[in-house]
């Protein structure tokens, strides 16, 4: 499942990253909680988590190519929001939400940001991601203008900084399904765009 890493900038500038080729993440017995040991070593005593997205990326790309129950831990799609949300792992006092999420075919998210980094990696179907940047008018404070899109599929791993804002949408026949890890929230920096009225409000 060797796709591409991406890194989206708070400008919804897209790159391409060099990313660890897969036999070199090959590992016996990987699961859930040593990947959660890894990730907050790496995390450990830094002041700005961004910095850490390559290392991170390659800690999320090892799991899902080692981790079978990792890619068979996702829940059908709600019939009435198109969305379903499982929680894989939850202890209080746990500052990242470790989660995959399921869209139906055609679903698509609003315009939002996440305060804080993320990191998503498609198991299954495509997805079609959107990017926005805030271009600022003296009326309109929160205006946004898009920057560009990028269709990503199995394989494929997306990270982005607290103020990206972004779009997402299944495209294709069957389900979407990723896996999410972010951050900790900010929740005064989180926000949903209304791209017609140019107004931002807390998510």
């Amino acid at each position: 499942m060797q796709g591409k890493d991406w890194f989206v900038t708070e400008n919804g500038q897209h790159e391409v990253c060099k990313s660890a080729r897969s036999w070199d993440l090959l590992r016996d017995n990987y699961r859930l909680y040593r990947f959660l040991t890894e990730v907050e070593d790496v995390l450990h005593n830094v002041e700005d988590e961004s910095t850490r997205l390559p290392e991170l990326r390659m800690l999320v790309r090892r799991l899902i190519i080692n981790s079978y129950w990792i890619q068979s831990q996702f829940s059908q799609p709600d019939s009435k929001t198109g969305i379903s949300v499982l929680l894989l792992y939850n202890e209080l006092g746990f500052p990242l939400t470790v989660q995959t999420v399921t869209f139906a075919p055609g679903t698509t998210s609003n315009i939002h940001n996440h305060g804080t980094w993320g990191i998503v990696a498609i198991l299954k179907g495509q997805e079609k991601n959107t990017f926005w940047r805030r271009s600022f008018h003296p009326d309109f404070p929160d205006r946004i203008e898009k920057t560009g899109e990028i269709n990503l599929s199995p394989g494929d791993i997306v990270s982005f900084t607290p103020e990206t804002i972004h779009q997402v949408q299944a495209i294709g026949e069957e389900p979407t399904v990723t896996f999410n890890i972010y951050g900790e929230t900010n929740p005064k920096q989180r926000f949903e765009f209304d791209v017609i009225n140019h107004i931002a409000k807390k998510f």
